[in-house]
């Protein structure tokens, strides 16, 4: 399988408020996407990233006091579809998205991928069904993002089939094989979102990516276990939760040394990767 970490756009913020003892310069926090290329599945993505739906979803009050909040920047060739052109695929060459939960930065290019099958942790959706649109914000949840054939398009993971996992993975003991074929294995990684999801997958080359969406938000959180500031807490359903999660990611981590750990939003590990270099 050929592994691609790309970015679709990138908002900025403090990094003491991503980190404890961060500086109070802002910096770029990348909306990352991964393509996988499978030799029987096809093209297939983690996670999408933004799209100029946020923009049009934070016209108006109160949602607008979310762009305010992490100004995003965004330009016509970040987009998904844009980036895609560039690996000779059509959107329609998407068969699957792994959405490792549903914060508006990491599913802006749903409704783009019109033949996707959605796969994600029951719970990463549930919970947002029947929010009242007052809470929407506070889940950081943009509904207008999300396709109207969802229910249909969706291959929600079956919790009753987790699987254990050998050594290779611990302190992660069980798992979802979510292709069925141990190529992507997805991991609960509680405490940022409800039913947030990371996935392990190989490439050619026999290197481990691990996806851990924003269970850090950046390389060096995980590697000192350093949480972010803690008015985080308050954006966060389980901030314990959190600070066991990120207490594995450290574990893993420091015993795992040839494995790329991926937070979705760090700069410093994303820009090593460039389409160009197609790594």
């Amino acid at each position: 399988m050929k592994i691609d970490i790309l970015h679709a756009g990138y908002c900025t913020s403090p990094e003491h408020l991503a980190i404890q003892g961060g500086r109070w310069r802002a910096i770029h926090f990348p909306a990352m996407f991964a393509l996988f290329r499978h030799p029987q599945y096809g093209a297939m993505l983690f996670d999408t990233g933004y799209s100029y739906r946020f923009f049009d979803e934070t016209k108006k009050f109160p949602k607008r006091f979310y762009r305010w909040m992490t100004p995003v920047h965004l330009k016509e060739e970040d987009l998904v579809v844009n980036q895609l052109a560039t690996f000779n695929l059509r959107p329609e060459d998407i068969s699957h998205v792994f959405i490792s939960h549903f914060h508006a930065d990491h599913v802006g290019s749903l409704c783009d991928l019109p033949k996707s099958r959605y796969v994600y942790l029951p719970h990463a959706y549930s919970h947002l069904r029947h929010l009242s649109p007052e809470e929407d914000m506070k889940h950081a949840f943009l509904r207008g993002q999300i396709p109207s054939d969802i229910d249909a398009r969706s291959q929600e993971v079956d919790l009753s089939r987790s699987i254990l996992l050998s050594e290779e993975y611990a302190p992660f003991k069980t798992g979802y094989d979510l292709l069925g074929d141990g190529s992507i294995i997805g991991v609960e990684l509680p405490g940022h979102a409800h039913g947030q999801m990371g996935i392990f997958a190989r490439n050619d080359d026999d290197k481990v990516f691990f996806f851990v969406a924003d269970a850090a938000w950046l390389k060096r959180s995980i590697v000192e276990n350093r949480p972010p500031h803690k008015i985080a807490n308050l954006l966060f359903p389980d901030p314990i939760a959190y600070r066991e999660t990120l207490g594995k990611l450290q574990t893993y981590t420091l015993t795992h040394p040839d494995t790329i750990v991926v937070p979705s939003h760090c700069d410093e590990t994303i820009s090593q990767f460039s389409v160009s270099g197609h790594k």
